[in-house]
């Protein structure tokens, strides 16, 4: 228990040296991140990218199909796929949140799981693609590793990406990693949903139906929707529908797009039923929605 405490200090002091600037922000090492966060944000929705999150100080929610998945200085949180959820944040000035995110890499995983070479586990019933997992002293120390190499530009060059792989592995091996290890496994389930959430993400705009997502996945209808609300908590043209209003926002708030033409760029044939989904899901209009989101930019 002491070496716990003392990894999980470490480990927030290192990672409030690294994320010294408010926001999120690249580091040197692909598909690293690293925020600081200084304000409490309500529960709100929110598309989840595949992602390890290691929080260091402070504490964050995710919402999904009933459950809560805390993660904070004594879990962490890791999503196999892209998840439409709600989330919301714990931080103030005086203890900000200080968060780690490491992209979750199919191929990274296809090769490790060769190179570990283990004999095939029986298939198990098909995880969820998010779940939230205590903290290891193991994984703790690799994760101080990665903070003390991106303090270093050399070694972020020469030693990042393999202690990227070193945590991925510790991931791997820890109690949630059967998620990771399906998504590496062209057989399971997991990983042919998992297929069709990147073609979902990839072609958001045009018709997509149940029956094509199906053939894409090698499944009856019936059977893509049963495993398909197991991974993400969502039917599929639920989720369709979240990750179009999901971008909708972002194209109005970054990119000057007016509700019309948003709507009409993430496959909207009606711009009033646009609006109406739009403030069910976000409680406000459109407009009213891009208007917070550039203040908030020009804020922050």
């Amino acid at each position: 228990m002491e070496g716990q405490r003392d990894t999980r200090q470490q480990l927030a002091s290192l990672l409030g040296e690294v994320a010294a600037h408010e926001g999120v922000h690249r580091t040197l090492v692909e598909g690293v991140e690293v925020a600081r966060i200084s304000k409490p944000a309500p529960r709100a929705p929110v598309v989840y990218k595949p992602k390890i999150l290691i929080v260091g100080q402070g504490r964050k929610r995710a919402y999904l199909g009933g459950e809560v998945y805390r993660y904070d200085a004594y879990n962490y949180l890791v999503l196999s796929v892209p998840i439409p959820a709600e989330c919301e944040t714990e931080a103030s000035p005086e203890e900000p949140l200080l968060l780690l995110a490491i992209n979750v890499e199919p191929t990274m995983l296809g090769e490790m799981m060769l190179e570990m070479d283990e004999p095939p586990s029986p298939i198990g019933p098909t995880p969820r693609g998010i779940s939230s997992t205590p903290m290891t002293e193991e994984l703790g120390g690799t994760i101080c590793r990665l903070l003390e190499c991106l303090k270093s530009p050399l070694d972020s060059r020469m030693l990042g990406r393999q202690t990227v792989r070193e945590v991925v592995y510790r991931v791997l091996q820890g109690e949630q990693g059967g998620a990771l290890r399906a998504l590496a496994s062209r057989d399971e389930h997991l990983s042919r949903v998992a297929r069709v959430l990147r073609h979902v993400h990839a072609e958001y705009a045009k018709p997509l139906s149940v029956e094509e997502m199906a053939r894409q996945a090698g499944m009856s209808v019936a059977a893509f929707h049963h495993y398909f609300k197991l991974v993400t908590a969502s039917s599929p043209l639920q989720y369709l529908k979240r990750i179009r209003l999901d971008q909708a926002r972002r194209l109005m708030a970054h990119d000057g797009y007016n509700a019309n033409t948003a709507a009409r760029a993430v496959g909207y044939e009606s711009a009033s039923q646009f609006s109406r989904e739009f403030k069910r899901l976000f409680g406000v209009t459109p407009v009213e929605e891009a208007e917070q989101t550039r203040a908030r930019l020009v804020a922050g």
